[in-house]
């Protein structure tokens, strides 16, 4: 079975499970209808299509740097009879959080979400669209299960928390995966049956949280040199600018 590795990583992330009226919470982790939002926007899916294609993936997350949680204020306007009213919100958002992405599924299937993630048909974000991905969002197809790819793929998280964790003592990484059947595990709703904005619907899911220990995907080069960190790119923002002197020499 293979794969598909995804580095979430960005400023601010949201990840909503219960969130409902004027108070929109956050996980502390990405959710599955979040990362299936994600690449039914890359392959350009509207909402009222159907979601059949993604139910046989399995997904897990590795939480390699968890961020913290803050909230933000936000005033909405609604026209209540003839009148415009406002009220306040409070949105939750995950700041500075790295996590590490699995879905496990059919190779050639896998790699149709890879190609759309790096060509997306409608613009990525990580829970809202106030949250764009940084970074290497694809990490690739690695030919493992879930589980051992979760267990194996090196650490992601950014250089400046790696430094720190040293200072902390941080000695483990938790896990949440999708449980196999003999495991111990608890129900979340997290499964989407339907994006449709007039008949949103979810499913459960069984769930399984455990701990591996961070010296086993700790590599001894800098963060810097990872491989996959980095992506060149022969892109040159002053192309367009070579057969023009733009100077305030040429302009006196």
């Amino acid at each position: 079975m293979s794969t598909l590795l995804l580095r979430l990583a960005a400023p601010m992330q949201s990840w909503g499970v219960s969130s409902k009226f004027n108070r929109r919470m956050t996980n502390g982790e990405p959710t599955r209808s979040g990362v299936i939002g994600l690449l039914a926007a890359a392959l350009g899916r509207e909402r009222h299509e159907s979601l059949a294609p993604f139910q046989s993936l399995k997904f897990g997350v590795r939480i390699d740097q968890p961020g913290t949680i803050q909230r933000d204020f936000h005033m909405a306007h609604g026209k209540v009879g003839s009148k415009d009213t406002p009220w306040l919100t409070h949105r939750y958002y995950v700041e500075d959080a790295v996590f590490l992405a699995a879905l496990e599924g059919e190779a050639g299937f896998l790699g149709a979400l890879e190609n759309a993630l790096q060509n997306p048909v409608f613009p990525l974000f990580l829970g809202r669209r106030s949250c764009p991905p940084t970074g290497p969002l694809v990490l690739g197809i690695r030919e493992k299960n879930l589980r051992q790819a979760l267990q194996e793929e090196p650490w992601q998280a950014s250089a400046w928390y790696q430094r720190k964790s040293a200072h902390k003592e941080i000695r483990t990484l938790g896990i949440v995966r999708d449980a196999d059947f003999e495991e111990v595990s608890y129900a979340v709703r997290d499964v989407p049956q339907s994006f449709d904005p007039h008949r949103r619907s979810y499913a459960f899911r069984n769930v399984i949280r455990e701990q591996i220990l961070l010296q086993d995907v700790q590599k001894e080069e800098s963060p810097e040199g990872r491989e996959g960190i980095c992506v060149p790119t022969q892109h040159d923002p002053m192309d367009l600018l070579e057969e023009y002197d733009v100077s305030f020499k040429s302009q006196d």
